[in-house]
Parts: C-alpha cells; sequence; structure tokens
C-alpha cells in the first residue's frame, strides 16, 4: 500500500493511547496473512526484551528493546508507522507458525488488506 490506510493508522494510535490497550488484527503484508494481537510499541518492545533477556545467546540485544535503550519518555505526537503484534501467527493453510504466537514489527505502508480480530483453528 503506497499511503497507509486512515483507518488502520487511527487504530493503531488507539491502541498506542494506553498501555493497556490490545487489539485482535489480521492483516495481509506482501500476501502473508498474520493474525494477533495488536499492543503499545512500548508494551511489544518490553516483551520482546524480557524474551531476550532469557536466551543464553540473544540476552545482550534485550537492551536495544527495553524502555531504556532507545524509547524517550516524552508522548507520541507522529501516527504511528508500525503495528506491534503480539501473540500472532502467519497463518499457513491450516496452521499458525509459530504456534504458540510470535512476535511481530510490521509498517503500516505494507498493509494491503486487514480486518478486525483474531483467526483461531480447531482440530475438525
Amino acid at each position: 500500500m503506497s499511503k497507509p490506510d486512515d483507518l488502520l493508522v487511527a487504530i493503531a494510535a488507539a491502541v498506542e493511547s494506553e498501555p493497556t490497550n490490545q487489539m485482535a488484527l489480521t492483516v495481509v503484508v506482501h500476501g502473508a496473512v498474520i493474525t494477533g494481537r495488536l499492543a503499545p510499541e512500548s508494551v511489544w518492545r518490553q516483551r520482546v526484551a524480557e524474551v531476550l533477556k532469557d536466551s543464553d545467546q540473544l540476552g545482550a540485544f534485550a537492551d536495544i528493546f527495553s524502555d531504556a535503550g532507545t524509547m524517550s519518555p516524552s508522548p507520541q505526537v507522529a501516527p504511528p508507522a508500525y503495528l506491534h503484534f503480539h501473540v500472532a501467527r502467519i497463518l499457513q493453510g491450516t496452521v499458525g507458525i509459530p504456534e504458540t504466537g510470535g512476535m511481530y514489527r510490521i509498517a503500516i505502508k505494507d498493509v494491503s488488506a486487514w480486518t478486525m480480530g483474531d483467526f483461531s483453528f480447531s482440530e475438525r
């Protein structure tokens, strides 16, 4: 998408407005379907930092994602340019990858389609 969808930007801004805000969303990006929950960037960064900190091999990268590493305390003034998903899966047929959900940062300008809600699977 060459120009980000104003409605999607407004949704991302609403999620960013409160640390407790989350929203189930599914997007199509370069043909891939990604479904999960949007979270504010600060919450997303904190969760990524926690996961990295617990890793023997990746622990050194945790500070890059932590609030102390890169985030300023001032409120966001520009419209969000990214969606921050957690507990998200890339849908591939009847499988969601990874099964437990992952952490994805997606440029809003790259979203070609979207819908409200998180797709889940059932074994039938």
